[in-house]
């Protein structure tokens, strides 16, 4: 090929480029390059993205409930707690299967509840100092 050829397919390709054509690429053998399958392409990206998922939202939301289960599973008779609710009361009473409790909230006022609806244990000091009293 001369130097003439060489420079006209050379504009040629710049046009195309400019054109906004693709130009096809070919390989060392003159071959075009196989396409490659979009979910290969994809595949890399979802499974990091779904082991982000379980290290940043399912491990910690497991380890937070085997935490409430196990402090609900240690309350005992006379232990104070605070329901979800709000509700503060001493513990009187646990049924025979564990699922329900009686708390006295006051003199002579009992109310029951599922062992669920259980915040947790009432620490007074921490709430003393939160309302800065």
């Amino acid at each position: 090929m001369n130097i003439l050829g060489l420079k006209l397919s050379a504009a040629k390709l710049l046009t195309l480029a400019q054109n906004g054509i693709a130009v096809p690429d070919v390989g060392a053998e003159g071959a075009a390059a196989a396409p490659v399958n979009p979910l290969v392409q994809f595949a890399p990206m979802l499974i990091t993205f779904v082991v982000m998922f379980y290290f940043i939202v399912m491990r910690p939301q497991n380890r937070e409930q085997r935490k409430r289960a196990e402090l609900l599973s240690a309350l005992k008779k006379n232990d104070k707690v605070v329901t979800i609710g709000g509700i503060i009361g001493t513990i009187v009473d646990i049924s025979g299967d564990g699922s329900r409790m009686t708390l006295k909230v006051d003199d002579g006022t009992r109310i029951k509840f599922i062992r669920s609806s259980i915040q947790g244990p009432y620490d007074e000091k921490s709430e003393a100092e939160s309302t800065g009293s």
